[in-house]
C-alpha cells in the first residue's frame, strides 16, 4: 500500500512515532487509543490501547527492529489476546520525500488468513485517512 501525505518527511515520521501525534489518527475510523507506550529505538517495545466505538478495549504490542529516522521503520505487530486466526507479523514503512509531501510505503505480513489481512488492510486505509486529515489540520495552522 502506497499513500502521498501533504506534509514533509520529518512530520509524517514524527506522526508514527510519537504518542500524542500517534493517538490523533491510529486505528480504523471511530476507534481511539487512551494510550500509547513507545520506546521508539531498535529492541524497544510498544503498547497501544484501542477503543472499538461500540467495544470493549483491547492492546497490540510489538518491538521495533528498524528506526531510522525520517525515512524508515519497522516492527512487529501482535495482538494481545489473539483471534485464533491471528499471528505475529511485522509492519514497514517508508517515507519518502517528494519536497513538501510525502510518499508513505506500508507493508504488514505475514497473515495467517486472507480474512485477517483484509481486516488490516481496511484498517490502515481509515488510519492513512486519518493521517491525512492530521497533517492537513497541521498544515492549515501554520
Amino acid at each position: 500500500m502506497k499513500r502521498v501525505l501533504r506534509a514533509p518527511r520529518p512530520r509524517v515520521f514524527r506522526a508514527c512515532t510519537e504518542a500524542e501525534e500517534l493517538a490523533k489518527w491510529w486505528g480504523p475510523a471511530g476507534f481511539t487509543c487512551p494510550s500509547i507506550e513507545l520506546d521508539v529505538r531498535v529492541g524497544g517495545r510498544y503498547r497501544i490501547a484501542m477503543l472499538p466505538p461500540d467495544g470493549e478495549l483491547f492492546y497490540l504490542t510489538g518491538e521495533f527492529r528498524e528506526v531510522d529516522p525520517p525515512a524508515r521503520l519497522v516492527y512487529t505487530f501482535v495482538w494481545e489476546d489473539p483471534d485464533p486466526d491471528d499471528q505475529e507479523n511485522v509492519v514497514a514503512l517508508s517515507f519518502r520525500d517528494l519536497g513538501g509531501s510525502t510518499e508513505v510505503d506500508f507493508s504488514q505480513g505475514p497473515f495467517a488468513t486472507e480474512a485477517r489481512r483484509a481486516l488490516h488492510e481496511g484498517g490502515w486505509t481509515d488510519g492513512f485517512e486519518r493521517l491525512q486529515e492530521v497533517m492537513s489540520a497541521a498544515a492549515r495552522q501554520e
